[in-house]
């Protein structure tokens, strides 16, 4: 309480003695030139149609904190940066519990971020859906009840939300223009799971529409409502990943302490490698899938997206609960951040994988792993058939979409299906789906029966594990992988994967260093990736976002 009021005095003060800030106008910006250049990308993918949404208002995103923001100027933000820019929970925590900063000042402090760079034509990186309209005020309350709180846990700490996971107050689009007003009455699992951890969600993230099950060959980090998300590190030069695209845009500009994205097959894996940031797709059944839109109830899992080790594991712990209305959910009691990490290099057993063995880089840090006394076991795996891929995502969200507008969505979603949402994009193409729908077309098309995927789902599970044998039989506590090289494999197998920064190209693109597990070794996974993650350091701010 003391704590309270001292800065309920200091801020009284200062605020007294400040003048009003104008509020930041959001304008559109003439993007033809942009988009001109655009086209001479030699990645198809990269010559994209849009930058900005033809459905967001920012000015109106942001209008619920014009008189937070009022008192909060240029030099507050620089003040605070040293203490939150690039710091992980526990860190941040402290700088808490001894008065030089509280969460109502850190909400803040992200708010007037994402606003300085969204609001700048040549930085906006289009990561933001919605913010949470009541977050400074619950951030007030939360420091109004100020006890002694744990430094490795998420009380107090602002969190992003991919927006295809359910908030009460907050529209949940998946990206969609035909979800743009899906309002549920409830939380997803995860996110009351979060609550109940005292986390503050921020706002929701841009994702590629429909978690990039939706058109093909279109650009990763696209979707109707959200517009083209860019990556900070290349805005336009480098692809985003996909299709937590905004999740891991958003970490890497430290638009929040961390953000949740979501994972199929490489879904959090990509744009973690490609934005320098850690993921961990974590076994199917850890984390609850209620109130997440979804593709495939087989493969589908909520993850976290963290700028360290230690936040993922923290992260980690807030997320997980046994939910019965999940099928494949688990009562994991895992502490994934039990007594912090002490373990080195020289502790692990780890699979390097030939074929990836003339990528520079790769090899580098190979090297360094070996020198640091690991034991590293050669691995030639034969290429898996995967067969049948495509088939389980377009029959699994066949099935499972029809379910989540039954049952999850907002009263006023009146879609009953993959066809339906067709049928609406249909009538305004140029609006709602400007680079097709051929995915979502091929779902309708596929007629394999239930008995077929079943054989489907078993063939694909044993080619997964049969590619990533060596690590029961060598016994290993992971094999080490590039990027999401191996995110299909993994998916298939159902096997826990973990990807840490591991450097830059010459052209400046992240590229990082994936670890996979067996199913449920996420504990073992976090502590060999912080051994990695404390040799190397590699992670570096983009140099336009410091």
């Amino acid at each position: 309480m003391k704590r309270f009021l001292y800065f309920l005095v200091v801020i009284l003060f200062i605020s007294s003695c400040k003048e009003r800030q104008e509020p930041v106008v959001f304008t559109k910006y003439n993007e033809t030139a942009a988009l001109e250049k655009q086209q001479e990308h030699p990645n198809r993918r990269m010559k994209f149609k849009l930058f900005q949404s033809k459905y967001l208002d920012m000015n109106e995103v942001f209008k619920p904190f014009e008189e937070d923001l009022a008192y909060f100027s240029e030099e507050d933000y620089n003040a605070l940066k040293p203490m939150i820019i690039e710091q992980d929970i526990p860190t941040i925590q402290g700088h808490i519990s001894k008065g030089h900063l509280n969460y109502e000042k850190l909400t803040l402090f992200y708010l007037y971020r994402i606003r300085k760079f969204e609001s700048d034509s040549t930085k906006s990186l289009n990561a933001i859906i919605a913010l949470n309209p009541n977050v400074v005020k619950e951030a007030k309350e939360l420091d109004k009840k100020y006890e002694t709180v744990n430094p490795n846990s998420l009380h107090g700490m602002p969190i992003l939300l991919k927006d295809n996971i359910n908030t009460n107050n907050m529209k949940t689009t998946a990206g969609a223009a035909v979800l743009k007003d899906n309002q549920t009455k409830e939380d997803a699992f995860i996110v009351k799971k979060l609550k109940e951890n005292n986390a503050l969600i921020l706002g929701k993230l841009n994702l590629s529409e429909w978690a990039y099950f939706f058109c093909s060959g279109c650009p990763l980090g696209y979707s109707a409502v959200g517009g083209q998300t860019l990556n900070p590190y290349g805005r336009g030069e480098f692809e985003t990943g996909g299709s937590s695209s905004g999740s891991g845009v958003a970490t890497a500009a430290n638009y929040a302490v961390a953000t949740v994205g979501t994972e199929t097959s490489g879904s959090i894996t990509s744009p973690s490698s490609m934005n320098s940031v850690v993921g961990l797709k974590p076994t199917i059944g850890v984390f609850s899938r209620t109130g997440i839109v979804p593709i495939s109830s087989t493969l589908d899992t909520p993850g976290p997206m963290t700028k360290s080790v230690v936040d993922n594991a923290i992260f980690m712990n807030a997320l997980r609960g046994y939910d019965e209305a999940d099928a494949a959910s688990v009562n994991v009691k895992d502490d994934y951040f039990r007594d912090g990490f002490t373990k080195n290099l020289s502790d692990f057993k780890l699979g390097v994988l030939k074929s990836l063995m003339n990528d520079s880089i790769y090899k580098m840090n190979v090297e360094l792993i070996k020198s640091k006394g690991a034991t590293v076991v050669e691995l030639e795996p034969e290429n898996p058939n995967f067969q049948g891929f495509i088939t389980l995502l377009n029959i699994d969200m066949k099935n499972d979409l029809p379910e989540y507008f039954k049952s999850q969505a907002g009263p006023s979603i009146d879609q009953t299906g993959v066809a339906s949402v067709i049928e609406f994009n249909r009538k305004d193409t140029l609006m709602r789906a400007p680079y097709g729908q051929q995915l979502f077309e091929g779902i309708v098309k596929d007629e394999t029966t239930q008995e077929e995927l079943e054989a489907i789902k078993e063939r694909l599970k044993f080619a997964g594990q049969q590619y990533m044998a060596g690590l029961k039989a060598e016994g290993l506590d992971a094999v080490l992988s590039i990027n999401n090289y191996h995110s299909g494999v993994a998916a298939v197998a159902k096997y826990p994967t973990l990807t840490v920064p591991m450097g830059y190209k010459e052209s400046g693109e992240p590229i990082s260093l994936t670890f996979v597990g067996l199913p449920f070794s996420e504990r073992k996974l976090l502590e060999v990736g912080y051994a990695f993650e404390k040799e190397t350091k590699a992670r570096k701010l983009p140099k336009n976002y410091e």
